[in-house]
């Protein structure tokens, strides 16, 4: 196994492609018409040409980052290269799915303060990274029947539409000039609570930056898109608003399971560093696990001498529904500590005990497959994983599995499990004693972003649904703020408007809200160094206490939206 290549990468490359074809997740990025692989990889170097004649294609994004198509053959190789730090495989992302102008404190955009100028996001780009939007819609064209939309990308498809080519399209009423389509309708959601103007509801339904300009991408494929295509994103629309030389708001709504939870995938790390390169905002989701049965956290006692803790035993419970074709179980720990697993399954039979002298050990229980994988610490990580993958012949054996654990030697003794977010398991699927903490998805527990859980705006309440913190290892605060996030009107495809849930939701609010800062400050010139950790600090600062939870708290951060007092209070 090479070292520079994750662990759930090692293990795709390792299971037959029949079997891994059937996981949720492991055969992500894979083309089967050519034997090759997408993947991630952070680089030092010229890597363009010290991987001539290994890949097939490549695509250099910022920071040290790349994107390529490399054959399955020539993967170890081409992670052999010096250049090469480190190289992943994409991951599936998902939506984040599941009166709030007032209590987010935009009164300021009507009532007349005199000193304090109306703020409606002019000269500010709001970048809609999702599903796409419908373009037609009234919300995201001008009076004079003229787009809002500067470029709109659909990765599918690698085209990129003007503003001219949109405006054709609209004024001709031929759709297939611009055959973009946002089938799922949550990025014209999304995009409405952001940046709508209203026009279809006579601005009742108005977003928050309704007068900002949009960059709109269109994700991959409407059935799922992946880490890989959300970094093509981000390197597009922050290089595209700088060449416009205009503050960015980025808006991200989706997010997945896999990894830590301590902010060092490669998907996370690039988000730290292209969040340097230009005047932008990027705002996350939390996602919509807490309520969930997908987590759990436990410990080993230590007196602070290792083999103390030896022999000491727990087992943890997960619940299979029926129907579950295939699912996997990560569990994160310090490298430091030593323990073995033991898998028992709903009759009795036990597979292991496992203690990691082998990276892979397989398993046939029944009619379900087990792969287990020992991984290794990464460069940028102390952690270990011990990765679960079960697979039904037909599905997995249903019932109540054991995950038995067994201390060896104990440092630190903490550790986690986690199944998979979104609908990738049944409502019928977890572990019988779930804790709501750490429940954050991906990528929003990158540090740089600003990261949103949601909150019932009519009643004041923390949404029981929304991802909790802390980050696992360092706990940093995150969620850094809650914004409405429970039966929220927007925009929908075909002109109208429909009420949704979730973080997807209360994230445009925040990105909204950080147009409407950094036009504050940087297009009325007021604080040109108003972007950022600035704007983050700021709404923050501004942000309002949930009734009955302390600030910070890992369910709503350091508050509720507030942007009014989020502004400078010399304005005031």
């Amino acid at each position: 196994m090479e070292q520079k290549i994750e662990d759930q990468l090692n293990l795709a490359l390792a299971m037959p492609e029949n079997e891994r074809i059937r996981t949720g997740d492991l055969n992500t990025g894979y083309m089967e018409a050519d034997n090759s692989w997408e993947l991630i990889v952070r680089y030092s170097g010229d890597i363009e040409t010290a991987a001539s004649g290994l890949v097939n294609s490549i695509k250099v994004l910022r920071g040290g980052y790349a994107l390529v198509v490399v054959s399955q053959e020539n993967i170890e190789r081409f992670a052999l290269l010096p250049q090469v730090i480190f190289v992943e495989k994409p991951k599936k992302l998902y939506f984040g799915l599941e009166y709030s102008r007032s209590v987010s404190c935009l009164d300021f955009q009507y009532v007349d303060y005199g000193n304090v100028p109306k703020l409606t996001g002019a000269g500010v780009i709001v970048a809609v990274i999702d599903s796409s939007v419908d373009y037609t819609h009234p919300d995201f064209i001008n009076a004079d029947g003229t787009t809002r939309i500067i470029e709109l990308y659909d990765e599918q498809t690698e085209k990129i539409y003007t503003s001219d080519d949109i405006n054709n399209a609209l004024k001709s009423g031929d759709g297939s000039l611009v055959p973009v389509r946002d089938v799922s309708g949550h990025g014209t959601h999304v995009a409405g609570i952001a940046a709508g103007n209203g026009r279809a509801s006579s601005g009742r339904y108005r977003g928050v930056a309704y007068e900002a300009e949009l960059l709109v991408v269109k994700l991959g494929s409407d059935e799922y898109f992946s880490s890989a295509r959300l970094m093509e994103a981000l390197d597009y629309v922050i290089t595209k608003a700088s060449e416009l030389n205009k503050p960015l708001a980025v808006n991200i709504s989706f997010g997945n399971n896999y990894g830590a939870h301590d902010g060092g995938s490669l998907l996370e790390t690039y988000i730290n560093s292209v969040s340097d390169v230009w005047k932008s905002v990027i705002a996350v989701g939390s996602g919509n696990e807490a309520s969930k049965r997908i987590h759990v956290s436990r410990r080993f006692d230590s007196t602070g001498i290792p083999l103390t803790a030896a022999g000491q035993r727990q087992t943890t419970e997960l619940v299979i529904g029926k129907y579950e074709p295939f699912i996997d179980i990560q569990l994160w720990k310090n490298y430091s500590d030593t323990f073995v697993v033991t898998l028992v399954s709903p009759d009795g039979k036990r597979y292991g005990p496992i203690n990691g002298d082998e990276y892979i050990t397989r398993f046939t229980a029944g009619d379900t497959e087990i792969y287990v994988y020992y991984g290794q610490p990464a460069p940028y990580s102390v952690n270990q994983e011990i990765f679960i993958q079960m697979i039904g012949n037909d599905y997995i054996a249903s019932g109540i599995w054991h995950i038995e654990t067994e201390a060896v030697r104990i440092v630190d003794g903490r550790y986690h499990m986690w199944l998979p977010a979104g609908t990738f398991v049944s409502t019928d699927t977890g572990f019988t004693d779930p804790q709501p903490e750490i429940t954050l998805t991906i990528p929003s527990t990158s540090y740089n972003v600003i990261t949103v859980g949601a909150y019932n705006q009519r009643t004041g309440a923390y949404a029981d649904f929304s991802g909790r913190g802390y980050t696992r290892v360092i706990e940093t605060v995150k969620p850094d703020i809650v914004a409405p996030g429970v039966n929220v009107m927007s925009a929908a495809p075909g002109g109208g408007y429909v009420l949704r849930s979730g973080t997807s939701m209360a994230t445009p609010f925040v990105a909204g809200a950080a147009a409407l800062l950094m036009q504050w400050g940087i297009v009325m010139g007021n604080d040109p160094y108003l972007y950022g950790e600035k704007v983050k600090a700021y709404l923050k600062r501004g942000a309002r206490a949930l009734v009955g939870i302390p600030v910070p708290s890992p369910q709503a951060g350091w508050g509720s939206l507030c942007v009014r007092n989020s502004l400078p209070v010399t304005i005031w």
